[in-house]
C-alpha cells in the first residue's frame, strides 16, 4: 500500500504504456535470473549517492537481478526463524530492513532516471525491472510466517511505541488483505476472483482508451484558432505550427481541457462534450461499451471483500484510511455539500448573467460553463496566466521556497557541486538543520522540460521519487527526486512559472518535506511509507496554502525584467480567483467522491446511481445521454476504488492544518512555533503514527471541514447570498 502511495500516478501511465513501448521502443531487455557478485551497489559511488551519469540499463537490470534474488532468498531465511522467534523486532524487522534498504535505492535510482531521461531507460525496460523488483518486495507481505510472527508480537509485548505498533500493524493489516489467513478450496477461490478482477479492469482501460483516441475533429478556420492560446494551438496543429492549420481537437486532456475554455464555438464545444461524456456508452461503437466491465468489476470487489471479512468493498477500503469508516466519510461530504449546492446556484445565475450581457442569448449548459467560466474570471479579476507568469522567474521562486522552508523548520537547503546527475539542469542540494555541520537528507531537482526525453503525464505536473528512506539499523538518510515540466529558459530568458505551476512546485515539494524530514527508525514506516491513502496529500496541500498568503507571494514574485513584485490587486485577488465558482467546482468533486463509495457500498445499477445522486449536487439537468462513469479510469482500473474521497479528504485535512499558522498571526502569536510543532508531527513522525492522532497532537482537536469552508469561500452563506 505505502509503496503505491508515491507511484500511482506512475503505475497507471506503466500499464497503459506498456503494450505501445513493447512495439515501439526497438527492444525489450529481459531481465536475467543471475547478477553480479560482488555485495557493493555498482550503482553508487563513493559518497553514496547514485552515479547518474555512469548508469546504463544494463548496470540497473543487473543489480535489481541481484538484489531481487537476494531479497526473495533473505525472506526464506527469515520465515525459517520465524518458528522460535523470542524478539521479531531483531530477529525479522531488521533483517527486513537490511534487505528493504539496497533493493529500494537501486529501484528508486531505476525509476528517477526511467522518469529524468526515457531515452536512456526506455519505459519497457523500466516496466521490467520495476515488476522484477515489485514481485521481489512482495513476498515479505504475502509470508504467513511473517504474518503470523507479527500477530504473535502484538499480543506478546503490552507496551509498544507509536512506530514499533505502526510497524506490526502494517505487516498484520497486508497479510489481511493479501488474504494470508485463507487457506484450502476459499484460497484457489480468492485467487481466481483476484485474476478475473485484474482481467476485467485491464479490459475497462483498453477500452477507455481506445474509445479516447477515437474521437477527432477538425477546425480549418483560422479566425477561430486565433481565439485560442498559442500553447493549445501548437499541440492541436496537425504539423505542430501554432499558426498554420488544420487543428485536431481531441479527448486528450491536455486538449479537451483547454479546448472547452477557450474556444468560442458552441457547436463545436458540444460536438466535443458529448464525445467526452459518452465515451464507452454503447451509443456510438458497440464493441467499445464499459457497463458490463463495470457490473464485473463491482462484483468481483464485492467478493473480494466479502471472503476477507468485510461486509462491503467501500468497508474494506477504510482499512487503509484516516477516515476509518465510510460513514465519517459521508458525514464529511455532506458538511460540505451544505454550504457549496446552495452556492452554485448564486454562481450559475451569475455566469448566466455574465454571458447574457456579453451576448449570450441561450441559457447555460454542461458545455458552456467552462468557456464562459473563464472569461468572467479575467473579467472581475484581471486573472491571466500568461501575464502572471513574467512575476514568477523558477530561480527566484525556489530561492523563496527554500527560504520559507528554512524559516518555518529551521532548516538550511545548499547546493553541492560535482554531484553526479542525468542531465546538466539537474542540480543537487543537502538539508541540514540546527543540529550540526552534517546532512540529514538531500534532493536532485530535474525543473525543465525535455522533448522526447522525460515522461509527460498531463493529470500530473510533476513527480517526486523517494529514493532511498530513512534506515537508522543501516545509517542511511533520505534521498529523493524531484522531477519537472517546466518551461526551460531560452533566448537569454529565465524559466517561468505559470501560479498553477508555482502551485505544483510548492505542491510537491511539501510532499518530499514529509520524506526528508522524517525521523523514524524503521524505513517501513518512515517518512511517506505507511501513510493513510486519504493522508498522503496533507503535507503537500499545506505548502501551497502559504501562495495565498499576501506576504509569501510578495517574497516569491518578482518581473523577470524588472523585479517588480506582483501587482498589490492581483496579490489580493488570487483569494477572490481560487474561490471563483467554488461552490460549483466542489460540488462536482463531492458527488464523485460519494458516486464511487455508493457504487462499492450496494449493488444499485450505476446509471440509477447516478440519476439518484445528479440533483444533489448539481444544478444543471442530468443529460440522459451523459455516461461519465463508463470512462471513469480512476475508480475502476486505477487503484481508487472507494477511495475517490482522499483528495478531498487531504485538502480538508490541509486547510485545517494552516489555519493553526492564520490563527497565530491574527492573534499575534509566535507563527515560527507553530512551525515547530507541525515539523515535529507531521514531517517528522510520518507512518510511523496514526494521522488522526497526529492531528489531535498538533491541533488538539479531531479535524472539521470548516477551515477549507473558509479557504473556498464557503463558510459565510448569509453575507455570500447577499
Amino acid at each position: 500500500m505505502a509503496f503505491f502511495l508515491r507511484t500511482s500516478v506512475l503505475t497507471r501511465h506503466l500499464k497503459k504504456s506498456f503494450l505501445q513501448n513493447k512495439r515501439n521502443s526497438g527492444y525489450v531487455v529481459l531481465i536475467p535470473e543471475i547478477g553480479e557478485d560482488s555485495d557493493k551497489n555498482v550503482l553508487l559511488t563513493e559518497n553514496g549517492l547514485p552515479e547518474f551519469n555512469d548508469i546504463t540499463i544494463e548496470k540497473c537490470i543487473a543489480a535489481i537481478s541481484k538484489l531481487s534474488l537476494d531479497y526473495e532468498s533473505g525472506v526464506k531465511q527469515i520465515e525459517e526463524s520465524c518458528s522460535d522467534c523470542k524478539n521479531a523486532f531483531v530477529e525479522i524487522f531488521q533483517p527486513l530492513e537490511k534487505l528493504d534498504n539496497q533493493l529500494e535505492l537501486t529501484w528508486g535510482v531505476a525509476k528517477t532516471l526511467y522518469l529524468g531521461n526515457s531515452s536512456l531507460m526506455p519505459t519497457a525496460s523500466y516496466i521490467q525491472i520495476h515488476q522484477r523488483a515489485y514481485k521481489a518486495r512482495s513476498t515479505k507481505f504475502n509470508s504467513v510466517p511473517i504474518y503470523n510472527a507479527a500477530i504473535n508480537e502484538k499480543n506478546r509485548l503490552k507496551q509498544l511505541t507509536d512506530e514499533e505498533q505502526r510497524l506490526l500493524d502494517k505487516y498484520i493489516l497486508e497479510g489481511k488483505l493479501n488474504g494470508l489467513d485463507i487457506k484450502g478450496v476459499k484460497r484457489e477461490k480468492l485467487d481466481n476472483i483476484l485474476n478475473l478482477l485484474q482481467k476485467e479492469r485491464q479490459l475497462f482501460r483498453d477500452k477507455v482508451k481506445m474509445a479516447t483516441n477515437i474521437f477527432s475533429s477538425f477546425i480549418s478556420d483560422e479566425q477561430l484558432s486565433k481565439e485560442l492560446p498559442e500553447s493549445l494551438t501548437k499541440v492541436m496543429s496537425i504539423n505542430n505550427n501554432a499558426s498554420k492549420g488544420p487543428w485536431k481537437i481531441t479527448l486528450q486532456p491536455h486538449i479537451f481541457e483547454p479546448f472547452m475554455q477557450y474556444c468560442p464555438d458552441r457547436s463545436l464545444r458540444w460536438n466535443t462534450w458529448q464525445a467526452h461524456v459518452q465515451r464507452c456508452s454503447g451509443y456510438g461503437n458497440k464493441d467499445l461499451e464499459t457497463s458490463t466491465h463495470v457490473a464485473q468489476i463491482r462484483k468481483y470487489r464485492a467478493e473480494q471483500a466479502k471472503m476477507l471479512g468485510f461486509e462491503t468493498y467501500a468497508d474494506m477500503s477504510m482499512e487503509t484510511k484516516m477516515a476509518g469508516s465510510v460513514e465519517n466519510v459521508y458525514k464529511c461530504l455532506d458538511k460540505l455539500l451544505e454550504n457549496a449546492r446552495p452556492l452554485q446556484d448564486i454562481e450559475l445565475e451569475s455566469l448566466q448573467d455574465f454571458a447574457k450581457e456579453r451576448g449570450f442569448d441561450g441559457k447555460l449548459e454542461h458545455w458552456d460553463i467552462p468557456y464562459w467560466q473563464r472569461k468572467q474570471k479575467w473579467s472581475l479579476y484581471n486573472y491571466d496566466e500568461d501575464k502572471i507568469r513574467q512575476y514568477f522567474p523558477l530561480p527566484r521562486v525556489i530561492t523563496s521556497l527554500f527560504n520559507l522552508c528554512s524559516t518555518l523548520f529551521k532548516i538550511q537547503i545548499v547546493e553541492r557541486s560535482n554531484v553526479h546527475t542525468w542531465h546538466k539542469d539537474v542540480k543537487f542540494y543537502d538539508v541540514y538543520d540546527e543540529t550540526g555541520n552534517t546532512p540529514i537528507a538531500g534532493f536532485f531537482l530535474d525543473p525543465y522540460a525535455r522533448q522526447n526525453e522525460k515522461i509527460r503525464i498531463y493529470d500530473d505536473a510533476g513527480w517526486h521519487v523517494s529514493i532511498r528512506n530513512k534506515c537508522a539499523l543501516m545509517s542511511t538518510d533520505p534521498l529523493s527526486a524531484l522531477i519537472f515540466n517546466f518551461q526551460a529558459p531560452s533566448e537569454g530568458q529565465q524559466s517561468l512559472l505559470s501560479f498553477k505551476e508555482v502551485g505544483v512546485l510548492f505542491q510537491r515539494f511539501g510532499h518530499a518535506l514529509r520524506h526528508l524530514l522524517t525521523k523514524a527508525t524503521y524505513s517501513e514506516v518512515a517518512g511517506l511509507s505507511n501513510v493513510e491513502w486519504d493522508a498522503a496529500d496533507v503535507c503537500g496541500q499545506v505548502m501551497t496554502h502559504w501562495l495565498f498568503d499576501p506576504h509569501t507571494i510578495r517574497a516569491i514574485s518578482g518581473h523577470y525584467n524588472t523585479e517588480e513584485p506582483l501587482p498589490e490587486e492581483i496579490i489580493q485577488n488570487l483569494q477572490n480567483v481560487r474561490s471563483h465558482m467554488a461552490g460549483y467546482n466542489l460540488c462536482r468533486e463531492l458527488y464523485l467522491s460519494r458516486l464511487d463509495l455508493e457504487l462499492y457500498s450496494n449493488t444499485t445499477f450505476w446509471r440509477d446511481l447516478v440519476k439518484e445522486l445528479w440533483p444533489k449536487y448539481h444544478a444543471l439537468p442530468f443529460d440522459k445521454y451523459d455516461s461519465h462513469l463508463l470512462s471513469l479510469t480512476k475508480i475502476f482500473s486505477e487503484e481508487w476504488g472507494a477511495a475517490y474521497y482522499c483528495h478531498l479528504w487531504s485538502k480538508m485535512i490541509a486547510a485545517d492544518i494552516y489555519s493553526a499558522f492564520e490563527e497565530a498571526r491574527a492573534g499575534d502569536q509566535d507563527v515560527i512555533a507553530i512551525g515547530k510543532r507541525y515539523r515535529e508531527s507531521f514531517l517528522a513522525v510520518g507512518g510511523a503514527c496514526q494521522p488522526s492522532e497526529l492531528f489531535r497532537r498538533f491541533r488538539g482537536r479531531d479535524p472539521s471541514p470548516q477551515a477549507l469552508l473558509h479557504n473556498l469561500g464557503l463558510s459565510n452563506q448569509k453575507k455570500l447570498e447577499e
